[in-house]
């Protein structure tokens, strides 16, 4: 098979790793890719965003699947229009899309459909937000409507501060994607995110992963893309595995298929595990970054088969076999670090050099994701953008893993560079 991968980032750059180990493939080519995936297969330089010349170059490929990575091109329809074009395409279509792309249509849909999630309200005018507010109780959940590069939830401790962000946020702190806004009571519990790949009747669950939003250690600090993250995660007991089935997903995949909008490919499921049971507390429409390098990393078996019945067809009632080959009851314990520019999630200078992370790939266990890397003039490897590596590793424990992860951060030499220390933290204290 030749494979065509859109995006640039670790989830990218962990999807075209295990797509290339699959003995069904020839060649992943990536766009627009970065050094670390250029190592895998050729990049070619058109942004995930350009549907103009994204349609071209997948005519100019003509591969037998394509894979897209991020959501703004999902959003936008890039899988509508390249299915329509004759190509079988994991993600699902612009209408589908819109789980991720608008929290309103989301919580529309989890109402209409009685998936449970946390009350809400969604607002266009200040005055109206800050009466609804005064109708809760703190914290203050307050969420942009659109696409906010996983930046755009604020969690607000006091009334003045919730009053002060629906200011903020209205006013155009997201751009168009705050224009609505969101407010949900505030769930008490513990998250967790469930992955399921479908075709829009058939399903298969990936074992369940935790990130951590938060910047710094002891989750304090304003939201992130995600910090690092593992799998499995623990607080996903097989109880709730069967709840999260049978009263968010099958649920959601039967409504919108029933609705004209069948969903193509991995629905990330974000959960709330509280004492009523899972809650959703978001969709989105691709798989989570950091959590896909933990689950690409740790997947023994070749993804690539679940991958093509998703985007042609075929998973209902053939799930045992998928399932089967992707080896899910072989996973192993994993764990990443994500490695960010100091400065981040604010603004960062990009360009310092990263060294040693070759290194770091030869301890045991260990891989290296690139997530905002490049390379200078003189071939250097150096850092473009917030978050720019994803330091994973798998052991015969999740104690392991995370030692092996926080062993390959440390032996990489940027100065420049932090990360948190205490991934995985949640799952240890409970042995």
């Amino acid at each position: 098979m030749n494979i065509l991968l859109i995006g640039s980032g670790g989830r990218e750059h962990a999807l075209a790793w295990k797509m290339a180990q699959s003995p069904l493939v020839d060649v992943v080519h990536s766009t627009p890719g970065n050094p670390g995936m250029d190592e895998v297969g050729p990049c070619f330089d058109v942004g995930a965003t350009d549907i103009e010349n994204l349609e071209k170059l997948t005519l100019q490929i003509e591969p037998d699947l394509v894979v897209i990575g991020p959501e703004a091109p999902l959003a936008a329809g890039l899988a509508d229009l390249l299915r329509a074009r004759g190509f079988d395409v994991f993600g699902p279509g612009r209408d589908a899309a819109q789980l991720e792309a608008s929290k309103s249509f989301s919580k529309g849909r989890m109402t209409a459909y009685g998936v449970p999630t946390a009350a809400y309200g969604e607002f266009t005018e200040a005055g109206l937000a800050k009466a609804f507010l005064r109708k809760m109780q703190a914290p203050y959940v307050l969420k942009a409507d659109g696409l906010a590069g996983g930046k755009g939830v604020v969690i607000a401790e006091t009334l003045d501060d919730a009053d002060a962000a629906v200011d903020e946020m209205l006013g155009g702190q997201f751009g168009d994607a705050s224009a609505t806004l969101v407010i949900e009571e505030f769930m008490h519990g513990e998250e967790a995110s469930v992955f399921v790949i479908t075709d829009g009747e058939g399903a298969i669950y990936l074992p369940a992963a935790q990130d951590h939003k938060r910047v710094g250690d002891g989750d304090t600090g304003p939201n992130t893309g995600g910090m690092g993250a593992y799998a499995p995660a623990p607080v996903v007991t097989d109880e709730i595995m069967a709840r999260v089935k049978a009263e968010i997903a099958e649920p959601m995949l039967h409504g919108m298929a029933k609705d004209g909008m069948p969903y193509q490919g991995v629905l990330y499921i974000g959960i709330m595990v509280t004492a009523d049971g899972p809650k959703v507390v978001e969709f989105n429409a691709r798989f989570g970054d950091p959590e896909c390098q933990v689950l690409m990393k740790g997947l023994k078996g070749d993804i690539v088969p679940a991958l093509l019945a998703s985007a042609t067809g075929g998973l209902k009632g053939n799930e045992a076999a998928f399932e089967a080959l992707l080896e899910l009851d072989q996973f192993e314990p994993t764990a990443t670090v994500v490695m960010a520019m100091t400065g981040y999630p604010g603004s960062v200078e990009k360009g310092s050099v990263i060294k040693h992370v070759g290194k770091a790939n030869d301890l045991p266990g260990v891989h290296v994701f690139h997530a905002g890397t490049d390379r200078n003039d003189l071939g250097m490897l150096t850092a473009n953008g917030g978050r720019v590596l994803n330091v994973t590793a798998s052991g015969s424990t999740l104690r392991e893993a995370i030692e092996r992860a926080y062993a390959g951060v440390d032996i990489i030499d940027w100065p420049e560079g932090f990360c948190r220390r205490d991934i995985g933290w949640r799952a240890l204290e409970r042995g």
